[in-house]
């Protein structure tokens, strides 16, 4: 994809800090002469009475659909006619160059989707419609290289809300191939994306398919156990099927003591019995964080029911019910917070943690904690944790299944780790290609005229002009959120959500 790509044989000082030298035959302009921004917002009459309003309302892009160089279709949401009045919202087209101007990073920008229905943006998107001298998709590549994105989040950054006003947007510049060549720009880094997306979908499904694989013999032996001619019984559990005929299933509270952890109370915190404490999410499938772990008052009377020893079994009660670790001594005091669940073996001479570990696994893989709809329940009550039936062999069979099953996933875990640093790896060639590219340190006019199936839309979008005039809108009146007069943070709670 890359090979034969050289630099360009000439190059200038752009005199832009973040671009630096570029090919001599480009040009640097300022956004506000390459595009103009969006300013029509809707009135109550003109939409209410709109063919294109869904009986579920308009669709309303938000900050968080926008990624970096990527529209987001999840997360959008429909505002009803009824609440027209309540939000001040800008209509844009396919095609239209979208801008994050808040959140992070600041500046980020994607191509205007074409959802086949009227659409708005909320007010911290800037709309940019391009002019004749630049292709829109250009402009989105550009403005998502790191350099550019890293430059402009300087700007902001030290300020209440890092935030950049239309008129600081309009003032940024940019590097400016000529028409033809950011087409080929863009049809060269078009191509590439799309292989480099199907690399990482490749991987990802090769992840799912060794965490199904994973599961099953995950599964398989803490329900049938390691020999495969055991003679079986009905366990009377679903989940479990029928389970050796040696073996009991017993509901948890006959074999494990079960104690949630303190509620955090910020008002009750005097910092004089301080100790680290564990939260749901610092608890994921069989690790634990503890890196930068927040205190709350433990009194050493309170260490016996609300602080982890080595082996214990730690259950989030919420989020993903029934995820799982055990606790392997890292800190030599650390406590537990409410919304997970700490078990521990009434007899450690009968019962293996780590068993018991793999078979919540398999149960919580297994939907055995559904509550009988699609959903799952939402909090694992310790009532209703106690009550679950789970398979229990002997004690020695417990301990030889747990080892299996360590010495079984190493390869799996393997493979999945490598995986998964291919796609990590493929996304940061993705970036820096990009950088290089729209910043003119490689020349991809000869590779992009070798691609198959060429496609002359990005430059049909754009027209013949290679001289780009200024828009004044940038410094319309009304553009004054630097001061913070119309432009303003306030959006209606439901804006928000």
């Amino acid at each position: 994809m890359i090979d034969g790509l050289k630099p360009y044989p000439a190059m200038k000082d752009s005199g832009v800090p973040w671009l630096g030298e570029v090919p001599k035959h480009w040009a640097s302009r300022r956004i506000k002469q390459l595009a103009r921004p969006g300013y029509k917002t809707f009135v109550d009459g003109d939409w209410i009475e709109s063919p294109h309003i869904t009986s579920e309302g308009i669709r309303l892009i938000q900050t968080g659909n926008i990624g970096v160089g990527a529209y987001r279709e999840k997360g959008f949401r429909y505002i009803a006619p009824s609440t027209f009045r309540e939000f001040c919202c800008t209509e844009f087209h396919p095609n239209d160059v979208l801008i994050c101007r808040l959140g992070e990073p600041v500046g980020r920008a994607c191509l205007a989707p074409n959802l086949g229905v009227r659409m708005i943006t909320s007010v911290d998107v800037c709309i940019l419609k391009a002019g004749q001298g630049a292709v829109p998709a250009y402009l989105v590549y550009a403005m998502s290289s790191t350099r550019y994105l890293g430059w402009v989040n300087s700007l902001v950054r030290g300020s209440t809300r890092d935030r950049v006003s239309r008129s600081m947007l309009g003032s940024f510049l940019l590097p400016l191939p000529p028409l033809r060549e950011q087409a080929a720009i863009v049809r060269f880094l078009d191509h590439a994306d799309r292989r480099i997306r199907r690399y990482i979908r490749a991987r990802q499904k090769l992840i799912k398919l060794l965490e199904e694989q994973k599961q099953a013999i995950i599964h398989r032996a803490v329900t049938r156990g390691l020999d495969p001619n055991v003679r079986l019984k009905p366990s009377g559990v679903e989940w479990l099927g029928e389970v050796p005929e040696h073996w009991e299933v017993e509901a948890l509270r006959h074999r494990y003591s079960q104690v949630l952890g303190k509620m955090l109370d910020s008002k009750r915190i005097t910092g004089e019995s301080l100790l680290p404490y564990l939260r749901n999410t610092d608890v994921q499938w069989d690790r634990i964080n503890v890196d930068s772990l927040p205190q709350m008052d433990i009194a050493p009377a309170e260490y016996e029911r609300y602080t982890v020893r080595a082996g214990d079994l730690l259950v989030c009660e919420g989020g993903e019910v029934g995820r799982a670790a055990i606790w392997t001594g890292s800190l030599p005091l650390c406590g537990f917070q409410k919304a997970l669940h700490r078990l521990r073996p009434f007899n450690p001479e009968r019962d293996v943690p780590r068993f018991l570990y793999f078979a919540l696994r398999a149960a919580a893989k297994g939907n055995a904690f559904s509550d009988g709809h699609v959903s799952t329940i939402a909090h694992l009550t310790g009532e209703k944790l106690r009550g679950y039936p789970f398979p229990f062999p002997p004690r020695e069979e417990q301990r030889a299944i747990a080892r299996g099953l360590d010495v079984a996933l190493v390869n799996i875990g393997s493979a999945t780790e490598c995986a998964a640093r291919q796609i990590t790896l493929l996304r940061e060639f993705r970036t820096r290609l990009i950088a290089d590219v729209v910043t003119g340190k490689l020349d991809v006019r000869e590779a992009a005229a070798r691609l198959p199936d060429l496609l002359a839309e990005a430059s049909a979008q754009a027209g013949d002009a290679e001289e780009p005039e200024p828009f004044d809108e940038f410094e319309a009146e009304g553009d004054t959120d630097e001061a913070g007069a119309d432009d303003t943070d306030a959006v209606p709670a439901e804006a928000e959500a």
